[in-house]
């Protein structure tokens, strides 16, 4: 699959997982550290076919026969600010936006809020969409996290690769979801400062093969049928 086709079916993807809908949100793929792939502005992501997805490159110049996404200079910037980012995707999805709408950040009300890299998700300040100032206002939110909310706007989640992207986005939207659920029963308790220091040094292994814990042995692929001990 190329790069265009891959940024197509994560379009599709964001309604898939009722992420988006209509031609809201983008999405955004590195070529190489100074070009990069984003879904073309206005365009149903159904129709998308791989001469659609315009490349850009970082001084806003810009290739194919659709134009990009009205929202490419904080795909630029961040590509620009974050070597580490491969890809970006970008939603209105239901629950980040609610809050985003009233400006709110999601605190460390659960632990899993690390998974965007810190100890909380921050909201952007609201600036007119497709400008230099929401770019701005967006990479200054994203220091230090891998997503943060833009206020009475949306999400931006960034990853190492389409998949990562996206996957965080869904994450990023269940808290939201989950903490607008505990919002409606009182004031959620947040964990301290402390215990999500502690998380955060977790999640640097978090879900690898290969991570190490000194009370976890391996036993071996299976466990033989003779060590099991026999029903009397």
């Amino acid at each position: 699959m190329s790069q265009r086709e891959s940024l197509i079916a994560a379009c599709r993807e964001l309604t898939r997982r009722g992420l988006t809908h209509g031609t809201s949100g983008n999405v955004s793929l590195r070529r190489e550290p100074k070009s990069f792939f984003i879904s073309p502005t206005g365009m149903a992501y159904e129709a998308l076919m791989p001469e659609d997805i315009p490349l850009m490159e970082l001084d806003g110049r810009w290739y194919g026969r659709c134009r990009p996404s009205s929202e490419w200079r904080f795909h630029r910037d961040i590509f620009k600010s974050r070597p580490d980012v491969a890809a970006i995707v970008h939603t209105h999805s239901r629950f980040a936006t609610a809050l985003a709408c009233n400006g709110r950040a999601i605190p460390a009300f659960h632990y899993m809020v690390a998974v965007a890299g810190g100890a909380d998700i921050r909201c952007a300040p609201y600036r007119t969409f497709g400008t230099q100032a929401l770019s701005d206002a967006a990479i200054a939110a994203l220091e230090g996290r891998r997503a943060c909310l833009l206020a009475n706007h949306g999400l931006i989640a960034v990853g190492a690769d389409l998949s990562a992207a996206l996957s965080l986005a869904g994450e990023v939207e269940n808290l939201a979801a989950q903490y607008c659920a505990a919002l409606d029963i009182g004031e959620p308790r947040i964990l301290d400062e402390a215990e999500m220091s502690t998380v955060i040094e977790k999640f640097r292994h978090y879900g690898q093969q290969d991570a190490t814990d000194g009370e976890l042995r391996r036993g071996g692929e299976t466990l033989a049928e003779t060590s099991v001990p026999q029903a009397r």
